[in-house]
């Protein structure tokens, strides 16, 4: 790998294979977890579900005894209904008409697929439907936008107005980022911008995008637990997230089931 400006880091070829094969370790564990969401199973259950597939293929949890307020205690974040991320598994159970966003970072051979997903549980509402649908649109609008020689503002600018234009909000405060041997790398992603502003693309970056959404507010506070982000007024959210690669031949999903 070599440095890009002050901290940016650029992958070579050989290992944006290695992340591609991370990253569909992670897929595979976000597979089996969407699979089986449904009304009744308990939080810490997916957890279980996701650490399992992980292991199973040589993988390690990248979220697990990660650095924060204390070490996180889980393979995936389960976050429902006006919890944004970071919502920590245990025995809460699913109920029909939540709408809830999992979140989990795998670990191979050194390198780290971070990606996320929200859907609802059951049957729900269609402003339910809608707040996930949105969230992985407005994903793509950004994935337009990232090539090289673009730059980061034309991702964040692209996922603020896709998200705004169905009167929704973005949190300033969490964004997505660099990844690659640490799941945070430079630089950030965040979630709303200006077009032609911020650091210029370059093959071999490798990013993590994540729309983050809310339906009545920006604003945002953290849970007593300390890891928990929900949104300030009580209103829906969702997420979605993939790893990407920039190449010359334009961008790459990094965190899917294909490979």
């Amino acid at each position: 790998m070599m440095g890009l400006g002050r901290s940016v880091i650029l992958k070579t070829p050989e290992e944006i294979k290695i992340m591609r094969e991370a990253g569909r370790i992670n897929a595979l564990a976000l597979d089996a977890v969407r699979k089986a969401i449904e009304p009744g199973i308990t939080t810490a259950e997916l957890d279980s579900i996701a650490e399992k597939v992980i292991h199973k293929h040589g993988g390690i949890s990248t979220f697990k005894g990660y650095p924060g307020p204390y070490p996180y205690p889980a393979t995936i974040t389960v976050s429902i209904n006006d919890e944004l991320v970071h919502g920590i598994p245990g025995n809460r159970k699913l109920k029909e008409g939540d709408v809830v966003s999992i979140d989990c970072g795998t670990t191979y051979k050194g390198f780290v697929g971070d990606s996320a997903f929200s859907m609802c549980v059951g049957h729900a509402s269609h402003e339910a439907q809608q707040i996930v649908n949105v969230a992985e649109e407005a994903f793509f609008k950004g994935f337009e936008n990232m090539v090289a020689g673009k730059h980061i503002g034309d991702i964040s600018s692209a996922i603020q107005t896709y998200v705004e234009g169905y009167g929704y909000h973005v949190p300033r405060e969490y964004t997505g980022h660099g990844v690659g041997r640490q799941m945070h790398e430079a630089p950030q992603v965040p979630n709303y911008g200006l077009p032609g502003h911020g650091m210029i693309l370059r093959s071999g970056m490798t990013l993590a995008v994540e729309p983050m959404i809310l339906a009545g507010t920006f604003r945002t506070h953290v849970l007593p637990d300390q890891w928990t982000v929900v949104s300030a007024d009580g209103s829906l959210t969702s997420h979605f997230e993939h790893s990407i690669a920039i190449t010359e031949n334009g961008p790459i999903i990094l965190t899917d089931l294909v490979g």
